[in-house]
């Protein structure tokens, strides 16, 4: 179980750096929102309400200080996470892919198990993902999203080639979305499909995978 969790962060990582260039995203001013994509309003209330949830968390934490400190860039690792979500959601839905509550819920008591209980994974989850604990369901919703988006499009996602076709579709879904980001929060990268410079802690420690690429782990 340890195993399959792992895995799944790294082929997320590696689809990430290996995706390859999307098209440019808009400029345009789009008032209370953090990012339009799809058409669909991000709206700055709901990143910094997400930002907010997990600054609550961290000050309870006997680490305050320390996952205070390890976390500036919260607004923008929440914004990431909302946009990559959505690039998600359109590749599954392009290629016939849903996820049931169910399989939310057996995704997430298979981190419990592996972490040792509930209090140990949303410690895990507050620590190194940012993610607080009425978020981890989003987050495993992604741990069974992906694997099933492989399956879908018949990829491995253990071969680079079949994380290239993950990738594929990603950027399609990514090109589909036309995504534009609030200045304020920077700018979509295309090539490293990220916000800006921002890469989130996760994603940059397994970026081992695709080592041909030159912009890996950057």
């Amino acid at each position: 179980m340890h195993r399959r969790h792992r895995t799944a962060l790294s082929i997320l990582a590696a689809t990430l750096v290996a995706a390859p260039l999307l098209s440019a995203c808009g400029n345009q001013a789009h008032p209370g929102a953090a990012a339009v994509v799809g058409g669909e309003r991000i709206e700055v209330s709901a990143v910094q309400a997400q930002a907010a949830d997990v600054r609550s968390a961290q000050e309870s934490s006997p680490q305050a200080v320390q996952l205070v400190n390890k976390s500036g860039q919260l607004n923008r690792a929440k914004l990431h996470g909302l946009i990559f979500s959505r690039i998600l959601d359109r590749a599954a839905e392009d290629a016939g892919v849903t996820v049931t509550r169910k399989e939310i819920q057996e995704m997430r008591l298979a981190n419990r198990a592996q972490y040792g209980g509930e209090e140990q994974l949303r410690a895990m989850m507050l620590q190194q993902r940012w993610v607080a604990p009425d978020q981890i369901d989003a987050d495993m919703r992604q741990e069974v999203q992906l694997p099933k988006l492989a399956e879908a499009l018949g990829a491995d996602l253990g071969t680079p080639a079949g994380q290239q076709v993950v990738g594929e579709a990603l950027t399609k879904a990514s090109k589909a979305l036309d995504i534009d980001v609030n200045p304020r929060f920077g700018t979509w990268d295309d090539q490293k499909m990220q916000l800006g410079n921002y890469s989130a802690p996760w994603i940059s420690q397994v970026t081992t995978f695709a080592p041909q690429d030159p912009q890996a782990g950057a």
